[in-house]
Parts: C-alpha cells; sequence; structure tokens
C-alpha cells in the first residue's frame, strides 16, 4: 500500500523573507539540506517532509513561473544558464528530489507554453500554496483516455499512468491523454495519496521518488483544464530539446561521484597512486565533457532562431554523450574505489544506484538514429552541423 507522506505547507510566505537570497544561495542551502537528508530518504522509501517544504520555503517551487505571476522566470531561455547549474546542484544531492523538481519545472514550462494566462495563474497560485507539478506519460497497455462531453464541456478520463513519479503528493500534475482530436494535456486537481499506489515501485535505485500507478478511471475534468491543442506536448523542438534538463541533473550526480571519490584517494592517502590518478583525469574528463554538451544544448533550445530538426538532433546526441559519460564514471570510481563503493551506507553506492536507474530513459536507440539520420541527411561539414546551436 502506498505510505501517506502530508508535506507542511511552506513556513515562509511567498515573498517573504526566506526568498530574498540570491536564488543561487538558495538552491546551495537547499541542495545541502537535500543531500543530509538523501540516506534516510533511500531506507525510508520516501522524501523527508523537511525537504519538500524547503522546496517551497526557499522559492524554488514558484521560480520557474514567469515574474508576473510570482515567480523568478527560471524558465526563461535567458536563464536556461541558471536553470541548468540549478539542476546540477539538486542532482548532486539527491536524485530523487532533482527527478520530483525537474518534473515540476517541465510542467510547468508546459502550461506557460501552451496554456492560456489564466491557467498559469491557477497553478501558480496552487503551486504558491504548497503544491508541486509534474509530467507524467507513461501509459500502461490500455492508456489514459479523454472523453468529451460536449454538452458540458467536462472530460471525463478512464486509465491509468505508470511510471509517475512523486505519485500521492505531486497534487497538481499535468497527464497526457488520448482523444478523438488527438494526444492531450490534462491539468489534474489531486488530493494527496488520491488515486495513487506505489506499492510496485521495486527498482534498485530512486527508492525515494514515490514512483507508481495513478488510475484516473472516472475523473471528470472541466474544459479549463486542457491545456493547449491536441499535439503539444510532442511539438519540437522542446518536446526532444527539453532532454537536456535531465541530463542536467546527471551531471550533477556524476560530478558529486568524482569529488566522492577524490576525497577517499586523499583519505586513503593514495593520490600518488598512477593508476588512480589515471581514473580521476578519466572521471574529471567524461563530466566535464558531458556539462558542455549539456550547456549547449541548453543554449540552443533557448535560441529563437535554432533549427529545430538540429537542436533536437543535438539533444539526442546530448542524452547519447551523458548516458556514457555516466557508466564511465561509474565504472572508474568502483574500480578505483573497490567493494566499500558496494557497501551501504557509503554514498557512493546510493548515488551509483540511483544514477544507474535515472539513467534508463526511454527510447535511447531511437535517439540515437534519429540524431544520425538528421547528420547523414545535411549536407554541412561537420565543423558546421551545429553552428546554430552553438
Amino acid at each position: 500500500m502506498l505510505k501517506i507522506v502530508e508535506f507542511p505547507r511552506p513556513r515562509s510566505e511567498p515573498g517573504g523573507e526566506g526568498q530574498h537570497a540570491p536564488l543561487a544561495e538558495r538552491v546551495r542551502d537547499f541542495a545541502a539540506l537535500a543531500a543530509g537528508k538523501a540516506e534516510q530518504a533511500d531506507a525510508d522509501g520516501f522524501l523527508s517532509p523537511d525537504v519538500m517544504a524547503a522546496l517551497h520555503d526557499q522559492g524554488l517551487a514558484m521560480a520557474p513561473f514567469p515574474p508576473m505571476y510570482g515567480g523568478e522566470g527560471l524558465n526563461e531561455p535567458e536563464r536556461h544558464g541558471q536553470l541548468c547549474a540549478t539542476l546540477r546542484a539538486i542532482g548532486a544531492a539527491d536524485l530523487s528530489v532533482a527527478r520530483l523538481f525537474e518534473g515540476h519545472v517541465n510542467a510547468v514550462a508546459l502550461v506557460c507554453r501552451y496554456g492560456t494566462a489564466p491557467q498559469v495563474s491557477v497553478l501558480a497560485r496552487k503551486v504558491e500554496s504548497g503544491a508541486l507539478s509534474g509530467v507524467w506519460g507513461a501509459d500502461d497497455a490500455k492508456g489514459l483516455r479523454a472523453v468529451e462531453d460536449g454538452d458540458s464541456g467536462q472530460w471525463r478520463l478512464e486509465g491509468r499512468k505508470i511510471l509517475a513519479s512523486g505519485a500521492g503528493f505531486v497534487t497538481q500534475p499535468l497527464v497526457t491523454a488520448t482523444s478523438e482530436a488527438g494526444q492531450i494535456l490534462c491539468l489534474v486537481d489531486l488530493s494527496p495519496g488520491e488515486r495513487s499506489d506505489t506499492a510496485g515501485w521495486t527498482a534498485q535505485g530512486m527508492r525515494s521518488s514515490a514512483t507508481g500507478t495513478v488510475d484516473f478511471s472516472g475523473l471528470v475534468l472541466p474544459a479549463g483544464r486542457i491545456i493547449g491543442s491536441p499535439g503539444d506536448f510532442t511539438r519540437q523542438p522542446h518536446f526532444s530539446g527539453g532532454a537536456w534538463r535531465f541530463c542536467a541533473v546527471h551531471v550533477g550526480a556524476m560530478e558529486r561521484l568524482a569529488d566522492l571519490f577524490r576525497d577517499h584517494l586523499t583519505f586513503r592517502r593514495r593520490e600518488g597512486d598512477p593508476y588512480q590518478m589515471q581514473r580521476v583525469a578519466q572521471c574529471v574528463a567524461a563530466v566535464t565533457t558531458a556539462r558542455f554538451w549539456v550547456e549547449a544544448a541548453a543554449c540552443g533550445l533557448a535560441s529563437p532562431q535554432g533549427d529545430a530538426d538540429r537542436i533536437v538532433a543535438f539533444a539526442n546526441l546530448t542524452r547519447m554523450v551523458t548516458e556514457r559519460a555516466a557508466l564511465d564514471v561509474m565504472e572508474a570510481v568502483h574500480r578505483g574505489v573497490g567493494l566499500g563503493s558496494f557497501m551501504r551506507p557509503s554514498p557512493i553506492e546510493r548515488i551509483s544506484r540511483d544514477l544507474a536507474t535515472y539513467l534508463r530513459q526511454p527510447v535511447p536507440d531511437l535517439a540515437m538514429a534519429d540524431a544520425a539520420r538528421s547528420v547523414l541527411a545535411s549536407e554541412q561539414p561537420t565543423s558546421a552541423l551545429w553552428e546554430p546551436v552553438g
């Protein structure tokens, strides 16, 4: 059965004393808190209420909204660099927390991009009062269906979502559903624990991400809860191009693993071992390479003149580069530390387990093939392929 955790409302009012500090400082404080609670959260299988309250207290839940709705515009193209740094910092602290924050950021971006001003305002007020959003797109074999009542303007949902992170406490999820007109986006209003079940989440990592199934059968939505038009969710380049965000989270975890490896070697006084030095160099090179790709992908999506096909191709390659870098870093750290890196409560063990799980993103082979197809179809030399992206 789902363990229901009641997360406290924000302890400070929006725009209050706790949110006057610069965003980077608040992110650092939040990441320190999340990192300190990560081991216990993994053992318990659910996130600390203090961490989720701090997400609001520090203004991070509201930060992705435009300033006119009480946010800080963290989703705006010109702020992608700061968003990237924020995702890396939280990813280094706790990947489960970062997964939920990245999903919240994505949901806010989608509602702001495709929704109406009143719809953005409603979501902002809900988040301001302590709610969290997220994007739930994974379906079982039957899928989630939406049927419109032509007379009332309401919609009835039938079916469920699977692999829904934050099931039970994400109370403003943005979910995809099939309709006669095509795939639509529904912003659902839930109560804590409503319709959710995380009993089937037995993955080796991301244990505290509250990933589960949510059954929406029989739920009736007013017309105002339908966001945008059919097909908006998969509209490019944002659908694939936005992959840089979860890649940034992965980079943050890799950076933390590299730091823990360095600390291990210096504590053991093995920093002069030539083989260990080689592993350290390989880790830092892999992490930095992935970071450069992620930052370039974020910059490309932010460019108003960017070519959609090239942005998507570059983002797909970024996924491949980031995954390969993460696997290389974990291998080097595990070989360098030895059996201790697989023993609890070593943070290397927990982070590696979470990262290996989080890396399993949808259709990696298709993403790689699409990127290669774009390159093969181009007449540009390799040296000029990504000029519009960077």
